[in-house]
């Protein structure tokens, strides 16, 4: 076998560690687990692996059409009500994450952003709080303005015991799981306009370009 430099065997190793994390992700997420035994709304079999994220259309990987999303009703951060089925009719961006966690929160947001930058138009993105202690209207406010997500995103707190409900049925790893268990399990997911769960994406795969084009692909679909 020819000598590999090191620095493009670095590049391969690391692209290999980001493939396997994606994977890895969409696995967990799909697997029923949990206290109640109730399995994940990303319940759908996702293509895994480059063929088949190819043959699928997407850059972000493909789950097969689920049921609706659980439905719920939290606040956003001008105090208005927001629910997910008001949504039907748009293609939708859906992740979880809280103010303080830094890193792979800001990492999310700026992809988002990004791909918002990219569209004509823009879609629907809910940001639900990961961590509703810390994620206070100031904090929340300094957080969106940090990232250059101020008016273009809806970011939804409600209860402890409302966003609980929220974070079982998506199999979500809030912050008072750890910071090293919200990052190893943190996610974004598109809805189609029915309401379903279509393409997932770890962080570690996540850019604005992919976001975008996986948005405008599902915009085309009927």
């Amino acid at each position: 076998m020819p000598h590999m430099p090191r620095r493009c065997l670095a590049f391969a190793l690391a692209s290999l560690t980001a493939l396997a994390a994606a994977v890895a992700l969409v696995a967990i997420l799909a697997t029923p687990s949990g206290r109640d035994g109730a399995s994940s709304p990303v319940t759908s079999t996702a293509m895994t692996g480059t063929d088949a994220t190819n043959a699928s259309g997407f850059d972000g990987a493909a789950l097969i059409p689920s049921p609706l999303a659980p439905d719920f009703t939290l606040t956003d951060q001008y105090g208005h009500s927001v629910s997910l089925s008001a949504l039907r009719g748009h293609v939708a961006v859906l992740t979880f994450l809280y103010s303080t966690c830094r890193a792979t929160c800001i990492l999310i947001a700026q992809q988002i952003r990004g791909a918002l930058d990219e569209l004509a138009q823009p879609v629907p993105v809910l940001i639900l709080s990961a961590d509703p202690s810390a994620d206070t209207p100031a904090s929340v406010a300094r957080f969106l303005a940090r990232v250059s997500l101020t008016g273009r995103v809806r970011y939804l707190t409600g209860s402890p015991a409302q966003l609980r409900a929220v974070w079982r049925a998506y199999r979500v790893h809030p912050a008072s799981a750890g910071r090293a268990a919200f990052d190893k399990y943190a996610f974004l997911l598109m809805l189609d306009a029915r309401g379903r769960e279509r393409v997932l994406f770890a962080p570690e795969v996540l850019t604005p370009e992919a976001l975008a084009h996986d948005i405008r692909r599902l915009q085309a679909k009927p």
